[in-house]
């Protein structure tokens, strides 16, 4: 049982939630439960747990139950389920909520693999996906059909950042008889209330930022209460689990969420200031930062005090692809790999024309997408400063590069 009370501020129920506390004194963390099979003493036993999630470690424990219980409490939800990856509750999502014969309303600026199960598992299996502006507001609405059942969002946008009105998209969505599936994990879960605007499912690569330190692969499902059961059903019938481990791993993740996205909100306000100073970049896509495309709805829907470190830039259109890969190249602390999230700075090019459908034309120049990190903000803008003067020393021509086809 949570015990903890809802009025109290964001950081204290990131500490205490999922925890029994001074109820059961003992150690300060759950302990770390590895475990398949479970015993009974007698068939009395046996017989009253069955139905229940005590019976078999598929269905968790106490260590994965103190991870929901905290997620939760964190986001408001009415429930909880945790999978293998942020695809795996997506994935499960929707095939909870879907079935052939129904239509899905898909933001063109999802996450590539999304894209990628919709035009794949989900058409094969008779489902029909129709991708949307992110921008589109209450014009949903024209898009929306008699067997339209979910409207997803994402908010800010993969790659591109943008920022969607989504009391308005929900506003229609529910008009119509859909439920809104939102990709927070950019938000993470203290980042905005989700449920409030209108959310019915809110899902996490809890890889990012959950997790925060780049060494466990996790999903997770939080749902209001109408949902609930619904989209346990569908969790229960696929045998997704986690195991003991990477709960523990998220839950210490958990604890310091707060106290990390201060250092990445406040250093990634500095990095982008910083980037928009640079004559080869056009444009910073960070909407915390005033004047930035989205920052009101932003400023409306959002947390500000919980903004995290994941922006993009967009560079002007003489900028060729090798300049920015000697750019990429010459820096020491931006590592150079997908995920984003945990406390170490990461840098990628990224090209979000190769997988849209509706804006792919508004993309046609080479970007950047960087997380900030935990890192010291003078050596993050010093290392950024070598490869800027590297992408300014690279003129020759040189063999083309393919981007990176999917970015995580």
């Amino acid at each position: 049982m949570n015990l903890v009370e809802p009025a109290l501020q964001t950081a204290t129920r990131l500490t205490h939630a999922g925890r029994k506390g001074k109820v059961h004194p003992g150690p300060v963390n759950p302990p770390i439960v590895r475990a398949s099979t479970m015993l009974f003493p007698d068939v009395a036993a046996l017989n009253n747990a069955c139905g229940t999630r005590r019976v078999y470690g598929r269905h968790g424990n106490e260590t994965t139950h103190a991870l929901e219980q905290a997620l939760c409490s964190a986001e408001n939800a009415a429930g909880c389920m945790l999978t293998p990856s942020g695809l795996s509750a997506i994935t499960t999502t929707l095939l909870a909520l879907l079935q052939p014969g129904d239509h899905l309303l898909m933001v063109d600026t999802t996450y590539d693999p999304t894209r990628l199960f919709c035009d794949g598992l989900l058409k094969q299996i008779g489902v029909t996906t129709t991708y949307y502006d992110p921008l589109i507001g209450r014009g949903i609405a024209a898009l929306m059909q008699k067997n339209t059942r979910v409207v997803f969002v994402e908010s800010p946008g993969s790659l591109t950042f943008e920022i969607q009105d989504i009391p308005a998209i929900a506003a229609v969505a529910h008009a119509g008889g859909a439920v809104v599936v939102s990709d927070s994990t950019w938000a993470t879960p203290i980042g905005w209330d989700s449920f409030d605007l209108g959310i019915d499912v809110s899902i996490h690569a809890a890889t990012k930022y959950i997790v925060g330190h780049s060494d466990a692969l996790m999903g997770v499902i939080l749902t209001n209460e109408a949902l609930h059961e619904r989209v346990r059903n569908t969790y229960r019938q696929l045998g997704i689990t986690i195991g003991g481990d990477d709960a523990a791993l998220a839950l210490r993740g958990l604890r310091t969420l707060a106290a990390r996205l201060a250092v990445h909100r406040d250093s990634a306000q500095v990095v982008a200031r910083w980037l928009q100073q640079q004559p080869e970049v056009a444009e910073v896509l960070y909407p915390p930062l005033e004047g930035c495309a989205g920052h009101e709805l932003w400023k409306r829907d959002f947390k500000p005090e919980y903004a995290c470190g994941l922006m993009g830039a967009v560079f002007r259109a003489d900028i060729t692809e090798q300049q920015v890969a000697a750019l990429i190249d010459r820096t020491r602390l931006f590592g150079i790999g997908f995920s984003w999230g945990g406390y170490e700075s990461l840098i990628l090019p990224t090209k979000p024309s190769a997988y849209r459908s509706v804006n792919a034309g508004q993309w046609q120049t080479p970007m950047l997408r960087l997380h900030v990190g935990l890192e010291a903000t003078e050596d993050l803008l010093a290392d950024l400063a070598q490869g800027f003067d590297a992408l300014r020393k690279t003129s020759e021509p040189q063999p083309a590069r393919n981007y990176l086809k999917a970015v995580v």
